[in-house]
């Protein structure tokens, strides 16, 4: 985000919800910092009122798993339109994914990637690949991006699938001090695969993937941080089976963190029925046990972390058929009251998934995540979770509408969002 000097402002009758609990309490925000909280604040002369009332106010959401397509692949997306999404969603940063046009692969697409973010109304971080060109056989010049903030690698939509090359980047990651997210999937278990495997898969008579595909993956890179040591995030993980290894790998102490993606805690492979590709996405829709199964991982605390895994596409491409149409789904703008509407989870629970603790992964904690109090960054969302509404694609701030939940009815959603300081959403009404 560029540096501005907005407005003074007071966020007013709301409830504050931080890592720290919840109290009543206005937030007066000048400067781009937040200067007071509590239950009788004098807001500076001037400064901009926004109602809260009914209201949570929280640390903006953070998503791990953006894609923003630019650069390369502007029809879909661009840093600017994706920004614009995940504010009117709450978040007030975004980790923009390296499998771009070409793949942010050097110092220098991280600094041109960072210059766009600039000019994004929240702040944008971003994840280098793992190797060269997301190609899977030379390691990329990881300290060359570390320097310039990097704190998130991975070849995402590829997981590495060279074993010996993983751990090799694992060890260089270690001693840089950061982090690997891994796509895990085997490539040649997988291949051809275009939902998941299963009684729907022979149904309707279309190549599936198996859940092992994942799997496979998922015990090879917990056995590489065991070896290693290294800090290992586990991206949009899908299966009970997945789940399982992930919960016993924490069980013995290992640096590993993971994240689940909403599509996969809200829809099943039943709804591929329909031979819509709006339902393809990579990991694919799994069955009705894994659903629960993340349900349950996220409630307990062995996932981490909500991340969108927001894989904008233009129309043309969701047109295909459903074997050539490329995967992935809209998910910024749903993320939050899909939370709220599908988890059997408080509210609490709910904006640790999708704030503080994915903050804390991206290493982003200095700016966000909070907690709300005064001297720290004003990132801040104001959710109403008793609104209802529905989905309208094309009511999206993405250039693109593939949404695989146009027409549904969900509850919770961002009423404003404060970021670095500035109100750049408004009673639903992005204004940046």
């Amino acid at each position: 985000m560029p540096e501005r000097s907005p407005e003074p402002l007071v966020v007013r009758g709301g409830t504050v919800l931080d890592a720290g609990g919840s109290r009543r309490a206005d937030v007066v925000v000048a400067g781009g910092v937040v200067v007071a909280v509590g239950s009788r604040v004098d807001p500076p002369p001037g400064a901009i009122e926004l109602d809260a009332t009914g209201c949570v106010v929280a640390p903006g959401l953070v998503d791990l798993h953006t894609h923003l397509r630019e650069p390369g692949r502007e029809e879909a997306e661009t840093v600017e339109t994706g920004a614009r999404a995940a504010a009117l969603g709450g978040y007030t940063a975004v980790v923009a994914m390296p499998n771009t046009d070409p793949a942010i692969d050097s110092a220098a697409l991280v600094a041109a990637v960072r210059e766009l973010g600039r000019r994004a109304p929240v702040e944008v971080a971003v994840a280098g690949a793992i190797t060269v060109g997301r190609e899977g056989t030379r390691l990329a010049p990881m300290a060359e991006m570390a320097r310039l903030g990097v704190r998130l690698f991975t070849d995402d939509g590829r997981g590495v699938q060279d074993a010996r090359l993983m751990r090799r980047a694992l060890e260089y990651a270690s001693g840089l001090g950061v982090t690997l997210a891994e796509h895990c999937e085997d490539e040649a278990l997988a291949a051809g695969g275009q939902m998941h495997e299963g009684p729907w898969s022979s149904r309707l008579g279309i190549a599936g993937q198996p859940a092992e595909a994942e799997e496979l993956m998922v015990m090879r890179d917990i056995a590489l941080c065991r070896l290693t040591g290294a800090r290992l995030h586990l991206l949009h993980l899908s299966t009970s089976g997945s789940l399982a290894l992930l919960r016993a790998a924490k069980a013995g102490g290992l640096p590993i963190t993971a994240e689940a993606a909403p599509h996969h805690f809200t829809l099943t492979d039943e709804a591929v029925a329909s031979f819509d590709p709006v339902f393809k996405v990579n990991p694919p829709l799994r069955g009705a046990a894994d659903v629960d199964a993340l349900k349950f991982a996220l409630a307990d605390g062995t996932l981490d972390a909500i991340a969108t895994d927001h894989a904008p596409h233009p129309a043309e491409a969701k047109e295909l058929p459903f074997d050539e149409a490329p995967p992935g789904m809209l998910g910024l703008e749903t993320a939050l009251a899909l939370a709220l509407s599908e988890l059997d989870c408080p509210i609490e629970t709910v904006l640790s998934l999708l704030s503080w603790q994915p903050a804390r992964i991206a290493g982003l904690t200095a700016t966000q995540g909070g907690p709300v109090e005064p001297g720290r960054s004003a990132n801040l969302c104001v959710i109403d979770p008793a609104a209802r509404w529905t989905v309208d694609p094309d009511r999206s701030a993405s250039r693109s509408r593939n949404t695989p939940y146009a027409g549904r009815e969900l509850t919770g959603r961002v009423r404003h969002t404060v970021a670095a300081g500035e109100a750049v959403v408004v009673d639903g009404e992005a204004l940046r």
